[in-house]
């Protein structure tokens, strides 16, 4: 036998499988390249998993329980375990929605995980996004990838209401009341659109099958197809990382997917499973039994829709009941307003990333984050976009605040109204001094070190703290973000008196003033030169050297012995140091 037929002979079959799939595929190759690839590791990215493994055990849920569930509204006389509503009329999904619950085995279990996953689905969308907010990783090359996201949680806020409605409870069905209303505030064509929806007069007979088929089917393969998406992106642009020693635009510092990252995800997507199953186990959400099926004659008191839409709800209920006739048609703004609102407040923060582009004038290519109080515009703006969100959440449950705490519902309404325009404000200016505060804390650290709480007594009787100078990593970590400068236009005329063109650019001078607004003065506090730094440890002032040996900790003395060269302290100022 011949040695190339030996070692054929001594191939197992998994070898001769994977060798069959690589010739066709090319799959070790792929493997290769993309099964090293390194991901950094940080406790926020682990948002982006809960999302993810949310949306896994949403569709392995909603398999199962589109097994069991009829999406039709025909009327049926229910005969169930459930003996309060025996003999009582209802609709085909409303009596199987009770099958599910108890009569399936395991059945209520499911439609709990269902539901909590839902809901901490949207919970870790909106944190996901806000973190990539906060630290300005919608940057180039991600402005895309920030799209992909945003629009998988503008689906899902959608995804929840169809789920949320198809049981047809008393609960969903008032719901149903509130969609079908804004959709006949929207002028002339509001009719139109409601008899289309709904199949007829409200509450019609296809309005269950239509949002069945849009929640099993189109609107979960759209989110799929986003999601596959966004990975690919994710895995083509590198994962972006917080700033570091050893870290830059050009390089990731982390572990490989495989095996360590993708042990760590698994062992994480079972301790979310667990969670979530823990939480439907014990906690009771959505009993549709209590309610009783939907009539359009009667509603049910205390109805909120699930939290992520109570800001929706919110921006009806404290709005005046206002209503204008125009040209014959009769606007009703009290409703027609609040679902104009309702996007807008979506849309701005889809947009900033795009606005911020193009204020700044940067297409550059980000890998390194923010610290959000380095950007104290942005974060202030975003802690003000999420006080507005809270407060419509809170006025869309007014009712159960007034009934909780024994107040007029009138005095809630107006509270919440008061605050909708004046709490951001208070957040955004209090996140601002915040993040300058912060800033001017890190400049004190680089410049004076930390305060080690042992006092000395200089040789003309001054007491002074000794502090302990900072190591190089943590020097990196506080200098090494960049400053923008505001956009300047600059003289109205040149030497010989003609005039600027660019003060004749409506555009150029919003922009102008935009970048002001961003980067002017008063919006950050400076970052230590290398000359200050210099002046602030030369040799002869470092009392740090002169603490008890007994105060020191492990790496202490190697810590204070370090003399920071010039070549060192320049790289960590900003670059006019």
């Amino acid at each position: 036998m011949t040695t190339t037929g030996r070692q054929a002979a001594k191939e197992s079959s998994g070898q001769r499988v994977a060798d069959w799939f690589d010739g066709r595929l090319g799959t070790h190759s792929l493997g290769k390249k993309y099964l090293r690839k390194v991901f950094p590791d940080h406790w926020s990215f682990l948002l982006g998993e809960i999302c993810l493994y949310s949306f896994v055990i949403l569709i392995l849920t909603g398999v199962y329980l589109t097994l069991f569930f009829h999406p039709s509204m025909n009327e049926v006389t229910y005969h169930g375990s459930y003996v309060p509503l025996n003999g009582v009329r209802m609709s085909e999904a409303y009596a199987s929605t009770l099958d599910i619950s108890f009569d399936v085995r395991g059945g209520l279990l499911i439609r709990q995980i269902h539901h909590w996953a839902a809901l901490i689905f949207i919970a870790g969308m909106l944190m996901h996004m806000m973190r990539h907010f906060f630290t300005g990783s919608f940057r180039r090359p991600r402005e895309v990838n920030w799209l992909f996201g945003w629009t998988l949680l503008l689906l899902g806020l959608f995804e929840g209401l169809f789920g949320y409605s198809l049981p047809d409870d008393l609960l969903s069905g008032t719901g149903m009341r509130f969609v079908d209303g804004a959709i006949l505030s929207v002028p002339i064509v509001g009719t139109y659109l409601s008899f289309f929806l709904f199949g007829g007069e409200f509450p019609g007979h296809d309005i269950i099958a239509r949002f069945y088929s849009l929640h099993i089917l189109v609107i979960p393969g759209i989110m799929a197809a986003l999601v596959v998406a966004h990975l690919i992106l994710v895995v083509y642009h590198k994962h972006t990382q917080f700033p570091g020693p050893g870290k830059t635009e050009r390089n990731v510092v982390g572990a490989p997917f495989m095996p360590v990252y993708m042990a760590k995800a698994g062992g994480f997507f079972f301790l979310v499973f667990g969670v979530i199953a823990l939480i439907s186990a014990v906690a009771s959400i959505n009993p549709v039994w209590s309610y009783g099926p939907y009539r359009a004659d009667q509603v049910s008191t205390g109805a909120q829709p699930d939290w992520y839409l109570g800001f929706a709800e919110g921006l009806v209920r404290i709005m005046p009941g206002w209503e204008i006739n125009v040209a014959g048609h009769t606007l009703v703004l009290g409703v027609l307003i609040p679902i104009v609102v309702f996007p807008l407040l979506l849309v701005f923060i889809g947009a900033y990333p795009f606005l911020e582009s193009w204020i700044t004038g940067d297409k550059r290519e980000h890998h390194l984050l923010d610290r959000p109080r380095n950007r104290p515009i942005r974060t202030s703006i975003g802690t003000a976009w999420i006080s507005i969100y809270l407060i419509l959440l809170a006025g869309g449950g007014n009712d159960i605040v007034a009934t909780r705490f024994h107040l007029s519902i009138n005095t809630v309404t107006w509270a919440v109204r008061i605050a909708l325009f004046v709490l951001p404000v208070i957040v955004f200016v209090a996140t601002r001094r915040i993040c300058l505060a912060l800033q001017l804390r890190d400049r004190e650290l680089v410049l004076h070190g930390r305060e080690t709480g042992v006092i000395k007594r200089l040789p003309h009787g001054e007491y002074v703290e000794l502090h302990r100078p900072l190591s190089p990593a943590e020097l990196h970590t506080l200098t090494q973000h960049e400053q923008p400068r505001r956009l300047v236009l600059g003289p109205a005329e040149d030497t010989n008196g003609v005039p600027s063109p660019n003060r004749r650019m409506p555009m150029l001078r919003l922009r102008a003033r935009l970048s002001r607004a961003l980067y002017g003065e008063g919006t950050q506090v400076a970052k230590p030169t290398a000359e200050e730094y210099r002046q602030a440890h030369r040799p002869n002032e470092h009392p740090a050297d002169e603490l008890p040996a007994v105060e020191q900790q492990p790496g202490e003395r190697q810590m204070r012995e370090h003399q920071v060269s010039e070549r060192q302290v320049s790289e960590a100022g900003p670059p006019d140091g």
